[in-house]
């Protein structure tokens, strides 16, 4: 039981340290997007044992409390975070690696049921999102693609193929035909 527990303070105190608006734990519990990502931990649980209506009917009521819908069957790893959250979309077969940021009005989502008809059962619709990654406000990463380790995709992005893990921040991210320069350090906002 202490598990749980564990991860739901460490989503509190990633919370902190990643928003430097944030200047406690306890107006971290006020932040706008905990509530979607501790409805997820426990909907997925609830997924994850069979109790697929009941999951979906926390995921209803968090999408509704907060705007970030996130399917129960997606996995989500360790400190997750979600800022300004509103109008987020996180498909059933994605899954994000650990210490991955989003910006408002991302979407992880499938390419359309006119694709996802001709998948075998059990394939992945969904983004896979690697460790360390950051997924600017209004980017669009959509489909069976891995974004790697690392990766910073720039906002209003359209990702539609896979992007190699870009190192220590240090390597440049092509999007289609652009070449978009990653911020300095590990995400855009840091506490010294």
């Amino acid at each position: 039981m202490r598990r749980p527990f564990n991860r739901l303070r460490e989503d509190l105190v990633t919370t902190m340290d990643k928003d430097p608006s944030v200047t406690s734990l306890l107006e971290a519990l006020c932040h706008p997007a905990l509530p979607a990502v501790w409805s997820h931990r426990i909907a997925h649980r609830l997924h994850r044992g069979g109790h697929r209506i009941l999951a979906r009917l926390l995921s209803n009521v968090a999408k509704i409390l907060t705007g970030v819908e996130i399917h129960p069957g997606a996995r989500i790893g360790r400190r997750f975070f979600i800022d300004h959250g509103h109008g987020v979309v996180i498909g059933e077969t994605a899954v994000i690696g650990d210490d991955v940021t989003l910006y408002q009005q991302v979407t992880l989502g499938a390419i359309g049921f006119w694709r996802d008809n001709a998948r075998a059962e059990g394939e992945a619709r969904h983004p896979r999102i690697g460790d360390r990654v950051v997924v600017g406000a209004k980017a669009t990463v959509l489909g069976p693609v891995t974004i790697g380790d690392g990766v910073v995709v720039p906002a209003h992005s359209l990702v539609l193929t896979t992007i190699e893990s870009g190192g220590n921040g240090k390597t440049p991210v092509k999007i289609g035909d652009g070449n978009v320069q990653r911020p300095h350090g590990q995400y855009p906002v840091q506490r010294e």
